[in-house]
């Protein structure tokens, strides 16, 4: 016995109508901030990525209108653009929250609780990977890798850093987002919506008062190689592995302030600035 191909799921009719075009007054918002964008490559197509940005900001996702908005401003085919809206993660292609809080489960984060908070925030959320929930505030997603292994395990939200989470830290993080309550992020300026961040990573600047002097730099973490270049970091603080049987070393120990951040091969620390009690630590501009 055979089955047809719509018992299948499989579809073999008409080709689907073409995408909706933005309303008049959309459309010529965009292709006037679009033009602006690709006015600052010599190629156009170049400009495919951050004007990706652009439609997402003004949708919170790369919808089939957006795509061929690109496609018009830059002369591709409607192909070519989904080709790339797939292939990075950074562009949805469904609605999603406000805030996207996205928990590296990558091999370091891992092992120092990544995937603990990871499978804690769908438990206390009600949601799985890639999902909403209910409020439209928050999208959880799992992610390979932060680039901040130093300060393992890592959340982002919206793109800002979380440094040292814990289940604990982590669920009061997203409690406090769904609650509109403000989040500062450890490192980096204070977060604005995932619409607000798609508009900036299209290009265009943040206009919030005081938010690119927050921004800051690298963590202090980040820097201790750059200190020991120069020889101004002070003596390596030894970790003896844990639970084994060690003798003190006859120099001095150099046993770091509270102000300074632990290694991340120590455990994981509280300092969520959703946690009052574990304010977020000190950050440091480059080469300080």
């Amino acid at each position: 016995m055979t089955t047809s191909s719509s018992e299948r799921g499989v579809s073999l009719g008409m080709p689907g109508l073409p995408a909706p075009a933005y309303p008049d007054d959309v459309r010529a918002r965009l292709e006037t901030d679009a033009r602006e964008v690709i006015a600052r490559y010599p190629d156009s197509r170049s400009a495919l990525l951050p004007l990706l940005h652009l439609v997402q900001s003004e949708e919170g996702h790369v919808t089939r209108t957006g795509m061929q908005f690109c496609a018009d401003m830059l002369d591709l085919t409607t192909a070519e653009v989904t080709a790339v809206a797939t292939f990075y993660t950074m562009y949805r292609r469904k609605p999603s929250g406000d805030y996207q809080v996205g928990v590296c489960t990558n091999t370091l984060c891992a092992v120092m609780g990544g995937d603990a908070i990871f499978e804690t925030l769908q438990e206390h959320l009600g949601v799985g990977n890639g999902e909403t929930t209910d409020d439209g505030k928050v999208t959880l997603e799992h992610i390979e890798c932060n680039a901040a292994c130093d300060f393992a395990p890592v959340v982002m939200v919206n793109w800002e850093f979380f440094d040292n989470q814990t289940p604990a830290s982590a669920k009061r993080l997203v409690d406090d987002l769904r609650a509109g309550q403000p989040v500062e992020p450890t490192r980096g300026a204070r977060l604005c919506t995932f619409k607000e961040t798609a508009r900036i990573l299209a290009g265009f600047p943040d206009e919030r008062p005081g938010a690119v002097e927050e921004s800051g730099s690298a963590g202090p973490a980040s820097l201790v190689g750059l200190r020991l270049a120069r020889g101004e970091a002070a003596p390596a603080r030894v970790v003896h592995p844990r639970g084994g049987p060690h003798e003190e070393p006859q120099d001095r120990v150099h046993e770091p302030s509270p102000a300074e951040h632990l290694s991340s091969h120590d455990a994981p620390q509280d300092t969520s600035a959703s946690d009052p009690a574990h304010p977020a630590g000190p950050t440091a501009e480059e080469g300080e």
